[in-house]
């Protein structure tokens, strides 16, 4: 029997390894791979505490989107844009919060060939929700002292981030701050103006507030505005020891009244120096003050602050007005001359109280902004302060 050398039968296996070998390469390089297109998901896929105002869209290499959608868990679409190659889709609405959305959709390669667009995420999940409000609606005219105030429910430890979140436009250009004051139920800032506004300026407060984190694992609840217009100038010129009031509107004196001022015996008979603004008014009120006298029925009342300061009418002061300072601190005028002053009143008008023993100030409510000079009051901004 002849035997076959050693060497001979390696050499046979080297050559069937390297055939073998070649097949694999030429099938290779016939065309068998996959699609080229790619899509890049922003958020990525299965992303959680995705912030609902987060920038969301898909990009498409080497393809164009040929179907695409981003529904939420109760399959509702979200509305969306497509770039005009067709390249990418950006959603154009906020999402909600703790909730998961999905995309579906396909696209197409530059080689013909489809790709599906695919995959979740979810949004974060607020520990809670923080309401606010601007205390000037759309539309209303306001006098010229007028504060913007945003009234939170509850405390905001992010205020620095919060002001960033929020812009104040007005025509005529008007130099004016933010300011944090004590929290009373929920964190509160006001915007007044370095001076008082100009009459017919045009004011535009935007608050973007949803999606914001506002400190504690809180977030802003909604997103708000509020245009808004300065009126004509209205100032109440209101001098104790003159027992007088006048109405200065456009710097001309409009009205001249006998009036009672408090009667200053003790603090709480003290009408408050300094510049108050008129807030609310009312045909009739029921006023107390406990224990003098509790619900006592005024005619034209106009608040001009929270520590129960009013001007309004009372006949039974009358034969004072003019001549004595005899109420409990609110300016007292006659029936005929309060029903006079009453529709002339709008909502932010100064009424500059001078020549009492006390200043108006925080212990008298929650407007006592143009008592604070300029300096303090850009102190207490977050973020010039």
């Amino acid at each position: 029997m002849m035997r076959r050398p050693v060497a001979a039968v390696s050499a046979v296996l080297l050559v069937i390894v390297a055939l073998a070998t070649g097949c694999t390469i030429d099938r290779g390089a016939a065309g068998d791979s996959g699609p080229v297109a790619k899509a890049t998901l922003a958020p990525a896929a299965d992303a959680t505490g995705v912030n609902p105002t987060a920038p969301v869209s898909v990009t498409i290499s080497d393809g164009t989107i040929d179907q695409i959608a981003l529904t939420n868990a109760a399959g509702k679409q979200v509305r969306g844009e497509l770039a005009p190659d067709k390249r990418g889709y950006t959603i154009a609405e906020p999402l909600g919060y703790d909730a998961t959305y999905t995309w579906s959709g396909t696209a197409v390669g530059i080689d013909g060939k489809p790709i599906p667009i695919e995959g979740s995420f979810r949004t974060l999940a607020p520990k809670s929700t923080v309401p606010a409000t601007i205390n000037i609606g759309d539309n209303q005219e306001v006098g010229i002292a007028a504060p913007i105030v945003l009234q939170f429910k509850s405390a905001v430890p992010n205020k620095a981030a919060l002001e960033k979140a929020l812009t104040v436009t007005t025509d005529p250009p008007t130099e004016g701050a933010w300011a944090w004051f004590p929290d009373d139920g929920g964190a509160r800032l006001h915007w007044r103006p370095k001076n008082y506004w100009t009459p017919g300026t045009t004011v535009r407060v935007s608050a973007r507030l949803y999606g914001l984190d506002l400190g504690g694992g809180n977030y802003g609840y909604s997103d708000l505005t509020s245009d808004f217009r300065i009126g004509r100038s209205q100032i109440v010129k209101a001098n104790a020891p003159s027992h007088r009031m006048q109405v200065v509107r456009d710097g001309q004196i409009m009205l001249d009244f006998a009036v009672s001022y408090g009667e200053g015996n003790e603090p709480r008979n003290v009408t408050r120096s300094g510049i108050h603004v008129v807030t609310e008014k009312f045909e009739d009120f029921m006023m107390s003050n406990p224990p003098y006298y509790t619900n006592v029925r005024e005619r034209w009342a106009v608040r001009i602050s929270n520590n129960g300061e009013f001007i309004h009418a009372n006949p039974e002061s009358l034969s004072a007005q003019g001549s004595a300072n005899v109420t409990n601190g609110c300016i007292n005028l006659s029936p005929g001359d309060a029903q006079a002053y009453f529709p002339t009143a709008l909502y932010g008008d100064p009424v500059e109280v001078t020549g009492t023993s006390i200043p108006l100030s925080a212990a008298d409510g929650d407007l006592y902004d143009w008592t604070i000079d300029w300096n303090t009051w850009k102190s207490m901004s977050a973020l010039q302060g």
